[in-house]
């Protein structure tokens, strides 16, 4: 089994070593350069799809897509050097679909996985594209005018040399945000190779220097090898690993918006090709926006469920505790609750019913409950609640009356009590000791059948 994975895994650079050693011999036809050069990029296919490391599956897959595009591209090109037949336009289609197929394959090989995945995503892209416009700004600026051909020719000549920069800004980012290892600078390896024998390319064919066959070529496939062998090792876990800080973020904004504007201003003083990376960084930051706010919408949803009963909307016991601790050093009343009556109507008329009773129960107490106390279903036919102040007597009477005309499920009339314990303190009590208390206290009642009992850890102020 070794032997076979390590086979997969060299059989491409054995491959490419083959097609180097053959050149250096022979003269460059239409069978090393269309179909042996073309099978060492679809070995890299096939040694990513191979990789026995599990994760990042999405990766995968998009990467190895990104290379069948550009084979297909390579094959098209290759078939109009050799046959005379004119392809060269069509293969420029599979050429540009290896640009978003390869970014995304970056980011799902590289990026972290996590409820925060998306917006670490977006960011990375917000970064990759702001610094594109800054390097498309500097370094592309001055070959504006040299641009000559066609206008599909010219668009050609700009896109491409902006897709690399988008390409090679995401992956260092991702790295840069990563402890170095191996599998992540093979990665970064392997893509700055290929963009720059990509930028080569574009120079040689934009002088009309460029002879397809030449030595140049094989820098695409020494990228596409090494990018292969990334695969083989497996990502480090790394809990230092630094999330996109707000501010870099914030600066890639500011730096598009400023080019944005200068282009406003001074129509001429950028190349119009700056502006595509520019705009995508604005776009980026409103769908950033939309997605910081969405998973803030739903973390408060999250952690208001967490403390939240289900069935009756009330707090639920998880929360009652959380706020007990620090309601049980100020003076007040905690008052424990049991249904009478509530077990026979739920086995008599089942769950259903007994979920309805219980939700039409927690909306009466809540009528009485007055503002800044915490009601709360403990669980089962049992409520707590935490009363601030001296009214907890009073409002453990109201509680009770509250139930005192019946309720109606399924067309019955169905009549149910309460017991109820409640405790008072004054003041920097044990928590413990009032729970103890106040659950004594609802049993007393429930037992001597007087609905309420009282006690207090305290001397209650009336």
């Amino acid at each position: 089994m070794m032997r076979i994975y390590t086979l997969k895994r060299w059989f491409t650079t054995i491959a490419l070593l083959s097609y180097l050693i053959l050149r250096l011999y022979t003269e460059p036809t239409w069978w090393s350069e269309l179909i042996i050069y073309n099978l060492i990029v679809v070995g890299a296919v096939f040694s990513i799809l191979s990789s026995p490391i599990p994760e990042n599956l999405m990766g995968k897959m998009s990467m190895s897509l990104a290379l069948v595009f550009w084979a297909i591209g390579s094959v098209l090109s290759g078939i109009d050097s050799f046959f005379g037949i004119e392809l060269s336009t069509i293969a420029e289609i599979p050429y540009a679909l290896f640009y978003p197929f390869a970014i995304f394959g970056a980011i799902s090989s590289l990026s972290k996985q996590g409820k925060s995945a998306r917006l670490e995503v977006i960011d990375t892209l917000v970064i990759a594209f702001s610094g594109t416009t800054l390097l498309a700004t500097f370094f592309l600026q001055s070959a504006q005018n040299e641009f000559l051909g066609t206008q599909l020719q010219i668009f050609l000549t700009i896109i491409y040399p902006i897709a690399n920069l988008i390409l090679l800004m995401t992956v260092l980012v991702l790295v840069g945000l990563q402890r170095l290892h191996g599998r992540n600078l093979l990665f970064l390896l392997g893509i700055s190779i290929f963009v720059m024998s990509d930028f080569y390319y574009l120079y040689l064919s934009q002088w009309g220097t460029y002879i397809y066959g030449t030595w140049s070529d094989a820098g695409w496939l020494f990228g596409f090898v090494i990018l292969a062998h990334s695969y083989w090792f497996t990502s480090v876990e790394d809990e230092r690993q630094r999330s996109h800080s707000p501010y870099l973020v914030t600066l890639a904004l500011l730096l598009s918006l400023l080019v944005m504007a200068i282009s406003a201003l001074r129509p001429d003083y950028f190349p119009r090709f700056v502006l595509i990376p520019a705009f995508a960084t604005i776009a980026l930051a409103f769908i950033r926006m939309v997605v910081a706010m969405s998973d803030a919408r739903k973390i408060g949803d999250e952690r208001a469920l967490a403390r939240t009963d289900e069935l009756t909307g009330l707090a639920n016991r998880r929360r009652f505790m959380a706020e007990f601790t620090e309601f049980s050093q100020r003076a007040g009343s905690l008052l424990i609750l049991d249904l009478d009556g509530f077990k026979p109507v739920n086995d008599r008329l089942g769950h259903e019913a007994g979920d309805q009773l219980l939700t039409q129960v927690a909306h009466r107490f809540q009528r009485v409950i007055p503002k800044g106390a915490l009601l709360a279903r403990l669980g089962g036919d049992e409520f707590g609640a935490l009363i601030p102040g001296n009214e907890g007597f009073e409002i453990a009477v109201a509680l009770r009356a509250s139930l005192a005309y019946p309720f109606r499920i399924y067309g019955e009339s169905i009549k149910l009590d309460v017991s109820i314990g409640e405790v008072f303190q004054g003041g920097g009590g044990e928590s413990q000791t009032m729970l103890r208390l106040a659950d004594e206290a609802m049993y007393r009642a429930k037992r001597q059948g007087v609905g309420i009992c009282s006690s207090a850890t305290t001397g209650r102020n009336d």
